[in-house]
């Protein structure tokens, strides 16, 4: 049995995937911002003080967390456009 069409006004605008997403794109801001966790030179890294590697490792977290969000949002659309059909 076919499902009846919704309008796009009836689809919810906060889903889930959108606020996973959010907070994907959000925990590196606010990571960088809590200057106070990772203001310290040790331990060190091959040499590396603390405060330059945990940045670069954040570079790699959030490159991960932003593919993420964006798999999640372009699911959710799919999804909003399969509905509306």
């Amino acid at each position: 049995m076919p499902q009846p069409a919704r309008s796009p006004d009836s689809l919810p605008v906060v889903t889930p995937a959108r606020v996973i997403a959010g907070v994907c794109l959000i925990l590196p801001f606010l990571a960088m911002l809590w200057v106070g966790s990772y203001s310290r030179i040790e331990p060190t890294l091959i040499g590396m003080p603390f405060f330059y590697w945990y940045q670069m490792v954040w570079v790699l977290v959030s490159t991960g967390l932003t593919m993420l969000a964006y798999t999640l949002i372009r699911r959710d659309r799919r999804a909003r456009r399969g509905g509306e059909q």
